[in-house]
C-alpha cells in the first residue's frame, strides 16, 4: 500500500509541476462550455428554418415573428439558396427583391408553412421546386472520414515524434547521418500513405451496403482527401517541433482536434449558427475539406467549384510546414 500512494503521488506531483499540462486541463472544459453555449444559445423552440433574401422589413408583425420559425439571411448566389431549399436544409425561402416564396413540393413542412404565410405573402409569387432530402449518411460520411484522417495524422505524427523525443531516439538519430528534413519527410511519407489508404478503405467498404450518394468524379475526391491529408500532417508536426512532454502535446492537440471536430460541421450543418463562429471555422483544414468533399458527392461539383478548398488546404500546408521546420529541434 505505501509503494502504492507513493506511485500516486508522484503521478499526481508530476503532473502539477507541469505547469502547461496542469492549466491546459483546466482551460480545455471551459472553451468546450463557452463555445457549445455561444454556438447554441438560440431557442430551441424552432420548427422551421425560413431564408430571407433582401430588406424583410416589408414583413413586420407576420408569421415570421412566431417562435416556432427561424430565420437565416442570406446574401450569396441565390441559385446556392435554393440549392439549400432543394436539400432541405431550410423550409422556405422569401425573396423580397423579386416579391416572390419559394417552398419544397416534396417537403412536409411545406403545407404548414403555405398555411401560416398565406395572409402575409398574397402579394408574393409562389414558386415551388422539388427535390428529395439527402440521406443524413450521406451527408455526415465526408465528416466522419475526415475526423479519422485528423485524428490519425495529428496523433500518428506530432505526438510519436514528441515521444521520440522524450525517449531519447531524436537525441541518438542527431548523431547518424540522417538529416531532420529526411527525417521528417519519412514521417509525412510513411502516414500519409496509411492514411490515405485508411481513409480509400473506409469509404469503400461502407459503401458496398450504405450506398452513398456521389454525384461528382471519385478521382476528385481522392485528390481533395490528399491534399487535406497534407494539410493535416503538416499540423501534426508543428506540435512535433519543440515539445517533449506527451501530456502536454497531447493536450495542445485535443485543443485544436476537438474544437475542430466539433465546430467544423462533422456531425450537424453550421447553417443558423452565429456568423462568428461560421467564421471562425474556416481556419480550421477540417472545415475547408468537409464542405469541399460534401460539395463533390451531394452537389455533383467540379474542379473550379472546389478550387477555393483546394487553394486554402494548399496554403495551410505550406504555412505548417515552414512554421514546423523553423521550430524543429532534435532535442
Amino acid at each position: 500500500m505505501k509503494k502504492f500512494t507513493a506511485l500516486v503521488y508522484a503521478r499526481t506531483m508530476e503532473f502539477v509541476r507541469d505547469k502547461g499540462t496542469f492549466f491546459w486541463n483546466l482551460l480545455f472544459p471551459v472553451v468546450l462550455v463557452v463555445g457549445f453555449s455561444f454556438a447554441f444559445s438560440g431557442n430551441d423552440e424552432t420548427m422551421f428554418k425560413v431564408g430571407i433574401v433582401g430588406n424583410n422589413t416589408q414583413l413586420e408583425d407576420s408569421f415570421l415573428d412566431l417562435k416556432a420559425i427561424e430565420l437565416i439571411e442570406y446574401d450569396e448566389n441565390p441559385a446556392l439558396v435554393l440549392e439549400k431549399l432543394r436539400r432541405h436544409q431550410i423550409d422556405m425561402i422569401i425573396d423580397f427583391k423579386k416579391q416572390s416564396y419559394y417552398l419544397n413540393s416534396e417537403s412536409s413542412s411545406t403545407e404548414v408553412l403555405r398555411s401560416l404565410g398565406r395572409s402575409d405573402l398574397q402579394n408574393f409569387n409562389e414558386q415551388e421546386i422539388s427535390g428529395e432530402a439527402i440521406r443524413y449518411v450521406d451527408w455526415l460520411v465526408p465528416g466522419i472520414i475526415g475526423m479519422n484522417m485528423l485524428f490519425s495524422c495529428m496523433f500518428g505524427v506530432g505526438f510519436v515524434i514528441v515521444r521520440y523525443r522524450k525517449n531519447g531516439v531524436l537525441k541518438r538519430m542527431k548523431a547518424t547521418p540522417v538529416s531532420p528534413f529526411t527525417f521528417i519527410t519519412a514521417q509525412m511519407v510513411s502516414r500519409f500513405v496509411i492514411v490515405l489508404l485508411t481513409s480509400i478503405l473506409v469509404f469503400a467498404g461502407t459503401n458496398l451496403f450504405l450506398h452513398f450518394v456521389v454525384n461528382g468524379s471519385y478521382l476528385l475526391l481522392i485528390l481533395l482527401t490528399i491534399m487535406a491529408i497534407l494539410s493535416m500532417i503538416s499540423l501534426g508536426l508543428i506540435f512535433a517541433a519543440r515539445l517533449k512532454s506527451e501530456e502536454l502535446a497531447s493536450g495542445l492537440m485535443n485543443l485544436i482536434t476537438f474544437p475542430m471536430m466539433i465546430f467544423s460541421g462533422v456531425f450537424f450543418s453550421l447553417e443558423g449558427t452565429p456568423g462568428i463562429m461560421q467564421n471562425a471555422s474556416k481556419i480550421f483544414p477540417l472545415t475547408h475539406f468537409i464542405e469541399g468533399a460534401r460539395a463533390v458527392m451531394i452537389d455533383g461539383a467540379g474542379f473550379t467549384d472546389v478550387l477555393p478548398q483546394f487553394l486554402v488546404l494548399g496554403g495551410m500546408t505550406v504555412l505548417f510546414l515552414l512554421i514546423s521546420s523553423v521550430f524543429f529541434r532534435w532535442e
